[in-house]
């Protein structure tokens, strides 16, 4: 029987996601959803339209909605790195 921990019964979410083997594509989609997220609010509050968002990061406005779009996973580091520069922010990863 599971064990019961301050208020938790089983395992965590972690657990569950590691035990069906879908943990690190997980991880992926909802960080690159996040992000695409934030640049969109950013955005929205700053007043910045795709078009001078595309201008400000020096790419195309295909490639900004393929940014923005929190599906696709095809994004490169020097995008991400880029826009959010643009908007005056700084993207930070780390390793945990």
């Amino acid at each position: 029987m599971a064990e019961i921990e301050k208020g938790h019964i089983g395992s965590s979410f972690d657990d569950f996601l590691d035990e069906q083997g879908i943990r690190e594509e997980t991880t992926e989609v909802a960080v690159k959803r996040v992000i695409a997220w934030q640049l969109a609010q950013v955005m929205q509050e700053q007043h910045i339209t795709k078009v001078e968002m595309a201008r400000r990061v020096g790419t195309s406005r295909a490639q900004l909605n393929r940014l923005l779009d929190p599906t696709n996973d095809s994004v490169t580091l020097g995008l991400l790195t880029r826009a959010a520069r643009a908007v005056g922010r700084n993207l930070r990863l780390e390793l945990a």
